[in-house]
């Protein structure tokens, strides 16, 4: 018998098992910034906020969404985006698709619009698991893994992310986007 779980990379994103019984990610879809040998950290790609980003930052103005990344340290801020032409110290994950970087410019394309929803996401909070915790869930297969695209990410609506990646997937993986939320309502 294989007890080895599946590698994860960055880039990779995490499939929330349809019955994962986690409130924090029923039906989430995780972005993987780092993976190491001392743990994972990533971000929620689909839970969305009330909350805008002019909200919780004074000297932006704008309406940018804020989603929540994760349930740890929900006092923090994160961004993802695909302009590192519009923002120094960027941190590559995958091709097309960058992490964090110079703030002030952030500030400074979102309030001239230069920088839009089209090419950024920001976050509070983030996801992370201790080293080996990781590949316990995936063991236990809570988790789907996937590679993902920027283009994907940005241009996929937040509401069918979950059932999108899946459907992308193909295979068996398809037919898992349509199980219904709660199986006793069917």
């Amino acid at each position: 018998m294989n007890t080895s779980s599946p590698t994860v990379k960055n880039g990779d994103l995490l499939i929330a098992e349809p019955f994962m019984g986690d409130t924090n990610f029923d039906r989430s879809v995780v972005l993987i910034c780092e993976h190491n040998a001392v743990g994972t950290f990533g971000l929620v790609l689909n839970q969305m906020t009330d909350v805008h980003l002019g909200d919780v930052i004074e000297d932006i103005h704008t309406d940018l969404p804020l989603f929540v990344g994760g349930p740890v340290q929900q006092n923090t801020l994160h961004f993802i985006h695909r302009r590192p032409d519009l923002i120094d110290s960027s941190i590559c994950i995958v091709d097309g698709l960058y992490w964090s970087g110079d703030f002030e410019q952030i500030k400074q394309a979102v309030n001239l619009g230069t920088l839009t929803e089209r090419d950024v996401r920001f976050f509070i909070g983030y996801s992370g698991w201790d080293e080996g915790q990781l590949d316990g869930e995936l063991r236990q297969k809570a988790w789907i893994i996937s590679r993902t695209q920027a283009d994907f990410l940005f241009d996929t609506p937040t509401t069918e992310f979950w059932r999108e990646v899946l459907k992308r997937k193909g295979g068996e993986y398809k037919s898992i986007a349509h199980y219904p939320v709660d199986p006793r309502l069917n």
